[in-house]
């Protein structure tokens, strides 16, 4: 089968490898579409995400949907040709963070696309039936995709508990900002607000439910929200972008008693927080780890509002041409929102 290794920062290449038949309780699924994420560019343009390094040669890769090719020993509900949007995590199931529900801080997880773990950017890969979830019909596997993200988002809306008429403001509108901003939508959130500086993504964030669009480029965000708030801030701010100062504009534009969720992950290992207002607000800065238990409500309400959702996906690339992919996404270019590669073309 063909692969995608990333060699080194801003450098592919294509190999050959062999893949064995599932084993017993696993399916092999042809991987159709993968969903290129920001970690991945982290990992493409800075050699690795946060405080851990790549590890050379890598398969990237963690957004994936696909179809079943073969079933293990002990396998069924599953048969070839069956559609499936497939789980990147692997976990334990015996530590105590698995046993208290709490599975995304697994203590022994391994998440496929990391230093040791192959992820998703090629042809075929054999998983454990509890990693496959059934794409329904009617959605194609470039937007069954989105299910990993928005399940994130899922995630981070449950601990930001936004409730029915609140006030949010979302910075960032890249595909998790986006999604953040439709989960947000049908939580009932009040008047949200969507902070990002490239236009198409900010045409996009309307499309996806915000109320009101805001270019840090050209205006202090936060202080023009905390004014369009009447002077008293966002009920919750959510921080997807995760670039310079972005926590610290969530923090100024979030009211007394506030909550600021940390959904974007940051390239460097140390980020400065204004403390002073932070205390003086007494805020509750939340952070978000992955998604726990959330995938199946995605692709539920991508089957059920797939109209909404198929937009973000906007470009396609074949597996070997998966450095343009990256190229275009990193630069924001073409009008760029979810790029998806197409591993089995």
């Amino acid at each position: 089968m063909l692969v995608a290794e990333l060699t080194a920062p801003r450098e592919f290449r294509l190999a050959q490898q062999e893949i064995e038949e599932p084993q017993p309780g696993e399916v092999q699924v042809r991987v159709d579409s993968v969903g290129l994420c920001g970690s991945d560019l982290h990992s493409y343009t800075e050699g690795g995400v946060g405080d851990t390094p790549c590890q050379y040669p890598m398969i990237l890769g963690h957004e994936p949907a696909g179809t079943v090719v073969a079933v293990g020993a002990g396998v069924t509900g599953w048969s070839r040709g069956d559609r499936a949007v497939l789980e990147p995590a692997l976990y334990c199931y015996h530590c105590e963070f698995c046993h208290s529900g709490r599975h995304n801080i697994c203590a022994n997880i391994r998440f496929l696309s990391t230093p040791g773990n192959p992820g998703f950017f090629r042809e075929r890969v054999n998983l454990p039936i509890s990693n496959v979830l059934p794409l329904p019909d009617g959605v194609s596997t470039d937007v069954g995709t989105l299910a990993e993200p928005l399940a994130i988002t899922l995630h981070s809306v449950k601990l930001a508990r936004v409730d029915v008429g609140e006030t949010v403001a979302v910075w960032g509108a890249g595909p998790i900002g986006l999604c953040t901003i439709a989960c947000l939508k049908l939580a009932g959130a009040g008047r949200i607000f969507a902070v990002e500086p490239v236009a198409h993504r900010r045409e996009l964030a309307k499309h996806m439910g915000a109320d009101a669009t805001l270019d840090p480029a050209s205006v202090d965000a936060a202080r023009q929200i905390v004014a369009d708030t009447g002077g008293r801030g966002v009920d919750c701010a959510i921080d997807c972008a995760a670039k310079g100062d972005t926590i610290n504009a969530g923090i100024r534009a979030a009211r007394n008693g506030g909550r600021v969720v940390l959904t974007g992950i940051h390239s460097a290992t140390h980020v400065e927080f204004e403390v002073s207002p932070m205390r003086r607000k007494e805020l509750a800065i939340l952070n978000v780890r992955r998604n726990n238990h959330e995938s199946e409500t995605a692709v539920k309400l991508i089957a059920s509002h797939t109209a909404w959702f198929a937009p973000l996906v906007t470009h396609t690339r074949p597996l070997n041409r998966i450095a343009d992919a990256f190229q275009l996404t990193e630069a924001y270019a073409d009008g760029v929102g979810k790029m998806i590669v197409r591993c089995a073309e």
